[in-house]
């Protein structure tokens, strides 16, 4: 929003404005510190007459302006109110339908009860732009001034770095149509910013994602017209900015991601000193394109005749808080413990940073291997279930938790480690299940089994929610129902990718924000305890995230005490909208494909019922 403020002598405060009818190097004058020297120009018979403003030095380059001045105590005032009586309009003639022009005010008049006041909310500060016809529009580019409201603000906090998106984006050369630093509908910030927006909005169309990112200052009377740009343009930039500035945000925020984890202590469960963590593939679809299928392959089928080409993920992540702290890549074919067991000695190279000996992690029946649990245990520790075909070779006898000591796998390859078996009795079930994890943990006293086998459920939290909660954010994104990627070729399915991991992150980097300013329940099974991350929900936290982009809550011309004042008031709300957590539901474990008949059901409806945890034993004798 631009403003023109006059004195209380009714001249306009500033400096002469060049009649030519270029840029006047001014803010909005009611962001700066008003009162201004007060002089009067007469205008001479070339000069128009127009409203003059005061001025601030006007940087020469394209980047958005940075206010200062902004009254301290002002800090948490996001809405300007104008008496009516003070709005003026610029022009020499009455406003017509298409004049591209602010308002101003002509003055500042006290405001009385009863008075007629608009309320403002700030959108941009800019250099004001005064033609000779008296229109006053705003300088720049609304490019300069977009940003991914809270997301952004999360993102540069998590690296420690202002602007890392357009740093990175400064260091990206175009390919492709894209040639040369000539100013376009699109700059490669703002392409990198739209692809990361995409990986949240999964029912939106490219002109949908570039709407949502102007937001608000598509409305801005920009000096040079604006349009938001067709779904084309950002197609275009895309290819042009290539998978590698999204690869290396990414890599930045999963790294900021493991720092904070390692920082806060988020645990839901403790075991001894030891942190959580859950590791598990998954494999999402993608557009079926030759391309497509020719870098990827499918799995599930020997031929590669699945509907729909595939990537494998490996996940690692915070079992606490369902947070991401690294993750590894390939194409899904071939047996799908090879594929997860290859991903897996790849992580351990690629991400050695997350492998520590301050972390546990829990890890289902895809048995990884004695020679590759070897070299695990050496970095870090392991909580493995075991599937009934792995052979267990008992050594001497119980210790005193139930658990003992055993060799694990056949003649050729054996690996000695401490055994836990247990059974899960939940009511209304006949059976009860069995449970055999393995572990280096070989100190029963400070970590007894039953710690151990409880622990072990927050695999369920880590891995299996975590993606799920995950591909909710691009579920129906391309030609077909449920997750899946729109991109079209390997680059761009890269790049969507990265971009996906990257978003959903800053997403839960959000909700752990929002948790740890969040008060403690003050009643209920929770009252007193502080906020766990898991309590906030990510579908809420992903609207809050585009809410805020919507509306321009952190654009780059606002005062920092601004914005900061508004992203407060996002984690306070989003740290009111929690979900119970740990309510001891249960579903049997049927199928994980869809029926062929959905109108029949899958006939695995859930319950909530309390589970007990049994360590077995020897027998009594």
């Amino acid at each position: 929003m631009l403003v023109t403020v006059r004195d209380s002598g009714g001249c306009a405060a500033g400096s002469r404005r060049d009649t030519r009818g270029g840029v006047s190097p001014v803010v909005a004058g009611f962001w700066e510190g008003l009162p201004v020297e007060k002089r009067c120009y007469r205008p001479s018979p070339r000069e128009s007459l127009v409203s003059l403003y005061p001025a601030v030095p006007f940087p020469a380059s394209r980047a958005a302006v940075v206010p200062v001045g902004w009254p301290p105590e002002l800090a948490g005032a996001g809405i300007v109110a104008v008496r009516v009586a003070d709005l003026a309009c610029p022009l020499r003639r009455p406003l017509r339908e298409g004049d591209r022009t602010a308002l101003t005010a002509a003055g500042a008049g006290k405001i009385r009860t009863g008075d007629l006041v608009v309320f403002c909310k700030p959108v941009a500060v800019a250099p004001a732009v005064v033609r000779r016809d008296g229109k006053v529009q705003a300088g720049g580019h609304p490019a300069d001034h977009a940003r991914l409201g809270i997301l952004e603000q999360q993102l540069e906090e998590m690296t420690g770095q202002p602007g890392v998106i357009d740093l990175v984006a400064a260091q990206t050369v175009p390919r492709g149509k894209v040639k040369g630093t000539a100013r376009r509908s699109m700059t490669m910030a703002a392409a990198v910013r739209a692809v990361l927006l995409m990986g949240l909005m999964p029912d939106a169309g490219y002109g949908e994602i570039l709407s949502a990112l102007s937001g608000d200052l598509a409305l801005l009377p920009w000096q040079a017209e604006f349009a938001v740009p067709a779904g084309a343009v950002l197609g275009t930039w895309r290819h042009a900015a290539g998978p590698e500035p999204l690869s290396r945000l990414r890599d930045m925020v999963l790294a900021a991601s493991d720092a904070e984890h390692q920082e806060h202590d988020y645990r839901a469960i403790e075991v001894g000193d030891l942190r959580l963590g859950s590791i598990d593939g998954s494999v999402t679809r993608m557009a079926d394109t030759p391309a497509n299928r020719a870098a990827f392959g499918s799995a599930g089928t020997a031929d590669d005749s699945a509907p729909y080409p595939q990537l494998r993920d490996l996940p690692v992540t915070g079992a606490s808080t369902r947070g991401m702290l690294a993750v590894v890549t390939g194409p899904p074919g071939g047996d799908k413990a090879a594929a997860e067991q290859a991903l897996l000695d790849r992580a351990l190279i690629e991400c050695a940073r997350v492998f520590t000996r301050s972390r546990l992690w829990v890890m289902d029946r895809n048995f990884p291997g004695t020679a590759r649990i070897a070299r695990m245990i050496k970095v870090t520790h392991v909580l493995i279930r075991l599937k009934s075909d792995i052979t267990v070779t008992r050594i001497g006898g119980f210790l005193p938790d139930g658990s003992y000591m055993a060799d694990i796998g056949g003649n050729d390859a054996k690996i000695r480690m401490r055994v836990i078996e247990y059974d899960v009795h939940v009511d209304g079930q006949d059976v009860p299940e069995m449970f055999c994890l393995v572990t280096d943990l070989d100190d029963w006293e400070k970590h007894p089994a039953g710690v151990l086998a409880a622990a072990y459920k927050r695999r369920w939290d880590g891995s299996e929610t975590a993606l799920r909660e995950a591909k909710s954010a691009i579920r129906g994104a391309g030609p077909s129902t449920g997750p899946i990627f729109r991109s079209h070729c390997p680059d761009m399915i890269a790049q969507e990718h990265a971009a996906w991991i990257t978003a959903v992150e800053l997403v839960r980097a959000t909700a752990r924000a929002a948790a740890r300013a969040a008060a403690p329940a003050r009643k209920g099974r929770r009252a007193g305890r502080p906020v766990q991350p898991r309590e906030i929900s990510f579908t809420a936290a992903r609207r809050a995230a585009i809410t805020s982009v919507r509306n321009g809550a952190a654009t780059a011309s606002l005062p920092a005490a601004l914005t900061a004042a508004r992203r407060n008031d996002t984690l306070t709300g989003l740290g009111k909208r929690r979900i119970v957590i740990d309510r001891d539901r249960h579903r049997d474990r049927k199928t994980k494909a869809r029926q062929a008949f959905p109108s029949t059901g899958r006939g695995t409806p859930t319950r909530k019922a309390t589970a007990r945890i049994t360590v077995c034993g020897p027998l009594a004798a």
